[in-house]
């Protein structure tokens, strides 16, 4: 009897050599993304009297203006999506906010300070009641927050009556505090505007926070895999919770700062503010399996979307165009996490 000495075949899949791309692409992929928008942003940007508009200071100041409202939710965004969820209900509940405040400062005659509280008070709660529902009842994050932007939109139509309400300021019943008109305003020698200022500020509290706190790796550890994590002692109710907070609570300020900019609440202030929350949060490279991300690469994503924005409208391009190319950006995002996921 013959004994078959020919090697057996190699498998399809290891004849064929993988492209592989290394990982550290993949964690600096935002900032890479970032540096070319930015330097394209530079050479297709119009010129006046020889100079290149983008470049102007007033203009990258206010691209960082422009971003601060989208910038804060999408922070609040990464937590709830590094635990592997998802809030739908951030651009209603900075237009709820928005309202509020306008509310409470022209017909309540409430002062500055209370009506911050209050507002950032009601968004903390919609967040942590959000998360609980998600948490502790089980229901998809997707569907909880799906119907809290039909109620916190309700909310707000009921407050203000389905009218948008203007805000005057000055001394007085029915005029808002001339203090609160500092969020329209700039400082150092009129050249930084607030919210950009506060943008900031809300980003380095979140980079601390992910960089040095235990709660930031008790989050990471439940995004990456919440059986384990229940299985070793993190309190991953808790921790959910919390992050749902956190995003409602940023959703409210923002809301107080796009009140403070336009001058006005209205219940349709935000519609669509949460799509721009989860892009920024995409391209800066955070996981929508959760477990992987960065604050950093959403802060990159936000600035990303603020520079396309920014050369888009400089160069009259058509909106709907503008929202064709966001399109096709979001989508190579996504592509490139799920090749980054094939590929572990």
């Amino acid at each position: 009897m013959s004994v078959d000495t020919t090697e057996p075949a190699a498998p399809e899949a290891t004849k064929r050599r993988r492209f592989v791309i290394p990982e550290r692409f993949f964690t600096f992929q935002s900032y890479v993304a970032l540096i070319l928008v930015f330097l394209a942003a530079i050479v297709f940007s119009p010129r006046r009297n020889g100079e290149i508009v983008f470049l102007n200071s007033e203009n990258l100041l206010n691209i960082v203006r422009a971003v601060s409202e989208i910038g804060i939710l999408a922070i609040g965004m990464t937590f709830v999506i590094l635990v592997a969820g998802i809030d739908l209900s951030v651009g209603a509940i900075l237009g709820l906010a928005a309202t509020g405040t306008a509310s409470l400062l022209m017909v309540n005659d409430f002062g500055v300070a209370m009506t911050v509280l209050i507002i950032l008070a009601i968004g903390l709660a919609f967040g942590a009641t959000q998360g609980y529902l998600s948490a502790r009842l089980g229901i998809q994050a997707f569907i909880v927050t799906l119907a809290g932007l039909q109620v916190a939109r309700g909310l707000a139509r009921i407050w203000s009556g389905g009218q948008g309400i203007a805000l005057a300021y000055g001394d007085g019943p029915d005029v808002a505090p001339q203090a609160f008109s500092l969020l329209n305003s700039r400082t150092f020698n009129g050249t930084v505007p607030i919210p950009a200022l506060i943008f900031v500020g809300v980003g380095v509290i979140a980079l601390i926070v992910v960089r040095k706190t235990v709660f930031a790796r008790h989050v990471y550890a439940v995004g990456g895999n919440e059986r384990a994590a229940r299985l070793s002692g993190i309190p991953v109710t808790r921790i959910k919770v919390t992050v749902f907070a956190i995003s409602g609570l940023l959703a409210a300020l923002a809301g107080i700062i796009h009140a403070g900019q336009l001058n006005q609440g209205s219940p349709n202030d935000g519609m669509g503010y949460e799509l721009d929350a989860i892009a920024a949060v995409v391209i800066g490279g955070t996981s929508l399996m959760g477990g992987v991300g960065t604050v950093s690469g959403t802060l990159a994503g936000a600035l990303l979307l603020g520079i396309l924005n920014n050369i888009l409208a400089l160069n009259n391009i058509d909106s709907n165009v503008q929202l064709l190319i966001k399109g096709v950006i979001i989508v190579a995002a996504a592509g490139i996490q799920a090749f980054r996921s094939q590929q572990k």
